[in-house]
């Protein structure tokens, strides 16, 4: 597991030039051991920016990010290392799968480790059962297989590093629901497993909802909103204003409320609606 402490970061694009654009600015949060963080906000608010600074792909215009108390960008073997410590898949990582086996592709991280031979297949096997890929599909191509099996091998080639923070931008980004179901639970499974830290980039409010401890919502390259989902889906028309939108759950509790049904608590996952709508039609039936 590993901790991330970002403090006062700012990138810009094209400094000093007429293209100059400020993407994120002063910026500051602390990410602990272990916790499942949901970071939304509208295309361009800064997300995807932001995360490619948590394992050195990109370097700060100003500020910091620790990992582990080691500053990344303070040189060279920090800038190295912490790519095995925070792992990163990118939206649509099935695009950059190249090897001519499942079983390559996967192990092409650990072999960048330096890794021995024995080292590299039992890390292989390991993330493969991790995130549901059969050793019957080790020898075939990655490009033979459906969408979201690629996205598991995908996935599975970043966790075979173990790192101690993995960070997934628009995991479920084009697959069906059945898809996203499975890959949402793969996340939650590697989380629960192995009690790394877990940064999901998302414009599924519901998925996030379902599956986050914490959410970080950014906006115009700050951070806007920092809690719970409970807390940070309290605030529909901030959220709104700013182009996002709560959860299906919530919603469909708001406009029952305005009907004049009494929705108690918070609600925004499937989960919770149900549970209030059986506790009201119990309620319901003992008055009757």
């Amino acid at each position: 597991m590993s901790e991330i402490k970002v403090s006062g970061l700012r990138h810009v694009y094209s400094a000093d030039t007429p293209f100059e654009k400020i993407a994120i600015d002063n910026v500051n949060v602390e990410i602990p051991h272990g916790q499942l963080v949901g970071l939304i906000g509208h295309t361009g608010s800064g997300k995807s920016t932001f995360i490619q600074h948590l394992n050195g792909l990109l370097v700060p215009s100003s500020g910091t990010v620790l990992v582990d108390s080691v500053n990344i960008n303070g040189d060279k073997a920090a800038a190295r290392d912490v790519r095995f410590k925070v792992g990163l898949v990118f939206q649509y990582p099935e695009y950059q799968l190249f090897e001519e086996t499942v079983y390559a592709d996967i192990a092409f991280g650990p072999k960048n480790m330096k890794l021995t031979e024995s080292e590299i297949d039992e890390r292989v096997r390991e993330a493969a059962a991790l995130v549901g890929v059969g050793e019957e599909l080790f020898e075939r191509s990655p490009l033979e297989l459906s969408g979201g099996q690629k996205r598991r091998v995908a996935i599975a080639g970043v966790i075979a590093m173990r790192p101690g923070v993995l960070i997934l931008d628009e995991p479920t980004a084009g697959l069906d629901p059945a898809g996203c179901q499975r890959i949402l639970e793969t996340i939650c499974d590697y989380r629960e497993k192995t009690g790394s830290t877990v940064v999901i980039v998302s414009h599924s409010m519901d998925d996030v909802a379902r599956i986050a401890d914490r959410l970080i919502v950014f906006n115009h390259g700050s951070i806007r909103f920092d809690g719970t989902p409970e807390e940070v889906f309290s605030n529909p028309k901030e959220l709104s204003d700013i182009g996002l939108s709560v959860p299906a759950p919530t919603q469909i509790a708001s406009a029952l409320r305005e009907q004049g049904v009494e929705i108690e608590g918070s609600v925004y996952t499937t989960e919770q609606l149900l549970a209030a709508l059986l506790k009201l039609k119990k309620e319901v039936g003992r008055n009757a």
